[in-house]
């Protein structure tokens, strides 16, 4: 394949979902069951799930988000309380805060690694913080153990939804944090088309969260003959998942190993052809952190050029998520954030997903190092 023209596909996409090819006979057999709700598939599931990040208290939500409205009411947060949290990241990390009346404090990031600066959150600790809450860009796992270390007794959530399948020396990302928020959403590594799960460390927290994501009710005690629940003690919500989308979910595990084995050849392959360059920086790696590479991330010089001559090329890429401390309805949160400004103004994500094939991995580097000789 010649350099200057693009592969035989008509664009390189940035996003594809995954679907298992086998996923319609299991998936008809429970649509046509008589039972599609929070049943035997689900458990089923969770129990792949559970073995796969070595953490048996992991449940199924119907979302990502909805874990991290679990997580913020397991923690109690109340109107007026603090969370430390980064601008850095998808706005529905943040936006469950605000729902509970929580405010936000916005830490900094290492503009190196798009990940929230531990040094940062030490800065914004005060008597009225109530949690903090960490993000692991890209699928890029934070440094949970300095974090936990300056956070004392303060819970962490960690918002994982780029990095199920993550490792932070040698443990599965899910082990590690107080509350791990995992996102099965269509574009992730694996999906349910939609849902999620939030794992925990007490068995206190695992069961209150089972009542939390069904109204509040205990869904294991029943009445004797007609199935009505117990009294409820805690109000909870409608945050379970069903047996469609666990189905789906189980079909799609099936693959989760190969699909991230690729992601992280291609991204490994980035990593080698694109050191040394003086207009794009690639981000820092620990050697002992293990990304999913959801995103592979960029810093580069004058990104709009960036931007247009790739789209020229016929390759997808953008910045993915905007940082949330500029939109207006958290502008009372407003403080200054070098990091967060240097790493906003030149990043940019690339194609690394398992689709992609060893042709396309090469016409995406031969199109970055062209634009590098350009420009």
């Amino acid at each position: 394949m010649r350099k200057d023209i693009a592969p035989e596909a008509d664009l390189i996409t940035l996003f594809k979902v995954f679907m298992s090819p086998r996923v319609i006979t299991p998936l008809k057999e429970v649509l046509f069951s008589g039972y599609i709700g929070q049943g035997k598939k689900v458990e089923e599931f969770e129990n792949k799930l559970a073995k796969f990040i070595k953490n048996p208290l992991i449940l199924t939500v119907n979302s990502g988000t909805s874990a991290i409205h679990l997580a913020l009411r397991l923690i109690n947060l109340k109107p007026g309380d603090e969370v430390i949290t980064t601008p850095m990241t998808c706005t529905a990390t943040n936006w469950p805060i605000l729902a509970h009346g929580g405010r936000i404090v916005w830490a900094d990031i290492n503009p190196n690694t798009g990940n929230i600066d531990p040094q940062s959150i030490a800065k914004c600790i005060n008597k009225k913080t109530k949690a903090i809450l960490v993000v692991d860009w890209g699928g890029y796992p934070v440094d949970i153990d300095q974090i936990k270390k300056i956070a004392g007794k303060l819970p962490v959530i960690e918002d994982a939804a780029h990095a199920f399948g993550a490792k932070y020396k040698k443990r599965m990302v899910g082990q590690t944090a107080d509350f791990t928020c995992f996102s099965f959403q269509a574009i992730k590594t694996l999906t349910t088309v939609d849902g999620g799960a939030l794992a925990v460390k007490k068995e206190s927290d695992y069961q209150k969260a089972k009542l939390l994501r069904w109204y509040g009710i205990d869904r294991e005690k029943r009445t004797q003959y007609d199935r009505i629940e117990i009294d409820v003690k805690d109000w909870g919500y409608k945050f379970h998942m069903n047996d469609v989308n666990a189905t789906i979910g189980i079909e799609n595990f099936k693959f989760l190993k190969k699909n991230l084995q690729k992601q992280r050849e291609h991204a490994y392959y980035y990593r080698k052809k694109l050191k040394g360059l003086s207009k794009i920086t690639l981000l820092e790696e620990e050697k002992d952190f293990l990304s999913t590479y959801w995103l592979f991330t960029l810093k580069v010089k004058n990104r709009n050029k960036f931007l247009q001559y790739m789209g020229q090329k016929r390759i997808m890429v953008s910045q993915v998520h905007r940082r949330n401390d500029t939109h207006p309805v958290v502008k009372e949160y407003q403080r200054s954030l070098p990091g967060v400004d240097e790493f906003s103004k030149e990043m940019v994500c690339i194609p690394v997903g398992w689709w992609l094939s060893k042709k396309e991995c090469q016409y995406i580097v031969n199109a970055i190092l062209s634009y590098e000789e350009k420009f």
